[in-house]
């Protein structure tokens, strides 16, 4: 069996960027796709065009605002859950769950947080606690996981040029790096990470003031791997071209590459 690509992409509005989206799918073939920021209703999501570049997918849309979806090539993604337990009056379209090539993929778009303090910010929280507590649950499972997407947070202050430009943001305060570092504390692990231990590495770049061209970024999306999956992680990297084609999105596709599951020998009878 070939190696498996899983990639993670905010998509900034999937009607308005899909030529680069069809772009990069061509280019990259990634076997699954995780995507954020639809800004597209379900009846909006232009699954014809996704079907046409030889990828099955589920979403959960929303209008103007958020929608996640999965895609995966050449095969069927089965939904396991639309929507983050754990508040069922929560309306906001991010999180979907899916299995697919024996992996069980969260797709996930935590909130931005800003202006903070105030209500967004504390939903952001309350929503990082929502997911510490589901991804215990998972981690616990023993089931192959990934939690993938734009989790808008910067890790640390190597994961962002200039820390002091961003002091006030929702992104860099201690709460939001605090449960960030609790996930991890849990047995996930950061793929990009872990096969870049020492390397500044971005997912994003602002549009103000040309960012990209002077790799002034950030690295708030984020590939995170159980305990069962790790021993496969063979490599990790930014398709950062994609951040460079017309009309692109702000992020850039974020992937790792698995390998393999090794097979259990049956006893021998």
């Amino acid at each position: 069996m070939p190696n498996l690509r899983l990639a993670t992409f905010n998509i900034n509005g999937i009607r308005s960027r899909l030529p680069a989206l069809l772009t990069w799918l061509r280019k990259a073939a990634p076997d699954i796709v995780c995507l954020q920021e639809l800004k597209a209703t379900d009846a909006a999501f232009p699954v014809a065009a996704i079907n046409d570049a030889g990828y099955a997918a589920v979403w959960l849309g929303q209008s103007a605002w958020n929608g996640v979806a999965i895609l995966a090539r050449d095969i069927e993604p089965i939904e396991s859950r639309r929507g983050l337990p754990g508040d069922s009056a929560d309306r906001q379209s991010r999180y979907i769950e899916a299995a697919v090539s024996g992996l069980l993929v969260g797709c996930l778009y935590l909130p931005n947080g800003n202006p903070q303090p105030g209500p967004k910010f504390d939903y952001k929280l309350a929503w990082f606690r929502r997911l510490i507590e589901y991804a215990q649950l998972l981690a616990d499972s023993g089931h192959p996981v990934i939690l993938a997407g734009d989790y808008n947070v910067v890790p640390t202050d190597a994961d962002i040029y200039n820390p002091r430009s961003w002091v006030d943001n929702a992104l860099l305060q201690p709460q939001s790096r605090e449960c960030f570092s609790e996930l991890l504390k849990l047995g996930w692990t950061d793929a990009l990470r872990h096969i870049y231990p020492d390397q500044r590495i971005y997912t994003y770049w602002d549009y103000l003031r040309r960012r990209r061209g002077t790799e002034f970024g950030l690295r708030i999306d984020h590939l995170l791997l159980s305990d069962v999956v790790l021993p496969r992680l063979r490599d990790a990297g930014v398709d950062t071209w994609v951040r460079d084609l017309p009309n692109a999105s702000d992020h850039a596709p974020t992937w790792i590459e698995l390998s393999p599951p090794k097979r259990t020998m049956r006893p021998a009878r």
